[in-house]
């Protein structure tokens, strides 16, 4: 009885691993490639106590690590384990990341994963197979889109250390990720990534230039530098979010059976006017945007990108001022509280 009952739940088993195996071999790849930087990582202490770390590098991990402990003590966030080891990357990507959109309309390719639901991207370890997805992306009818990323949270299920390319950034841009990505593994919403992506991005903004008043005064250069460079991504996101609007407009006037070759050309003309008025931008710090767009005319993925991390920030605004008098602390409280982490 005891045997037969093994080898009905084994034959249940192994249906579902065929039935899911492309499920099951993705989540293989992306735990041995996490686990692989995981591994590799090495604790903060020691490259803080090696003689041939430059003084730079250690005290840019010193910097981290107390923004880290304020974003815990100060901040109200959970306290892991994360970003107590680092990454040495050498310069090269680790992770690219594969998102999809129908060409005629803000509607995002979704994967459904266990636990955290539907998400609208997908990453990868390997750059042959973020390509292989994008293809199978398009293969669907969906408008794709390849990029890579200097921050990720694994919403606890590793240990995430901070990767050496992280050390490139501004101060207060370098306060804002370490905020940003410490907030996923506090608050998460299932199958809402952009209430998740909005809200980490609202908290890492308000975060960091709480830690930059606090930590170096109000009058300081660092939170004068941060509160510009706010200004600038700001100025960027409002344009790129309005060229949004435009073909979220244009979008919705098309009806079944018209002419898409003909709305491809009305497509592009919106995107090349939201792309060439760049240029009609004014920022503080250099900001080279066309380098960082190449040469291909961007497509509905990059534009659901913004709407996916910026287009709630208004509401988030109001309600952290209304109901939280501009309280960053008691709002993560209080989210955190109805939107418990994993």
């Amino acid at each position: 009885m005891i045997k037969r009952i093994f080898l009905v739940l084994g034959g249940i088993v192994l249906v579902v691993l065929i039935w899911y195996r492309d499920l099951v071999l993705y989540g293989i790849r992306q735990g041995k490639g996490q686990l692989n930087i995981v591994w590799n990582a090495r604790p903060v202490a020691d490259y803080l106590e090696d003689p041939l770390t430059p003084d730079s590098v250690k005290n840019k991990l010193i910097f981290i690590q107390e923004v880290r402990q304020y974003a815990i003590d100060s901040l109200g966030l959970n306290d892991t384990e994360n970003y107590t080891s680092m990454y040495d990357q050498q310069g090269k990507p680790v992770l690219w990341v594969v998102t999809g959109s129908r060409p005629f309309g803000f509607i995002q390719k979704e994967w459904d994963f266990p636990v955290v639901g539907k998400v609208p991207y997908k990453g990868f370890f390997r750059e042959e197979l973020a390509l292989k997805e994008a293809e199978k992306v398009e293969a669907e009818g969906f408008e794709y889109g390849i990029r890579t990323v200097g921050g990720w949270s694994t919403l606890g299920w590793f240990r995430d250390p901070i990767l050496s390319n992280m050390l490139n950034r501004s101060t207060g841009d370098l306060a804002n990720l370490i905020i940003h990505e410490l907030s996923h593994a506090t608050i998460f919403i299932k199958d809402s990534v952009t209430f998740n992506e909005n809200l980490a991005s609202f908290i890492g903004d308000r975060g960091a230039r709480k830690f930059l008043t606090d930590t170096y005064g109000e009058h300081s250069q660092e939170l004068s530098a941060y509160i510009r460079e706010l200004k600038d991504e700001e100025i960027y996101y409002q344009h790129v979010l309005r060229g949004a609007d435009s073909l979220s407009a244009f979008y919705g006037r098309l009806r079944a059976g018209g002419d898409t070759a003909q709305w491809k050309v009305e497509k592009n003309r919106i995107i090349r006017k939201v792309v060439d008025s760049l240029d009609t931008l004014s920022f503080s710090f250099p900001y080279q945007i066309r380098e960082r767009l190449g040469e291909k005319l961007p497509n509905n993925t990059f534009f659901m990108s913004f709407m996916r991390y910026r287009e709630k920030q208004r509401n988030l605004d109001s309600l952290y001022e209304r109901k939280y008098n501009g309280n960053i602390k008691a709002m993560i409280r209080d989210l955190k509280q109805k939107h418990p982490f994993l």
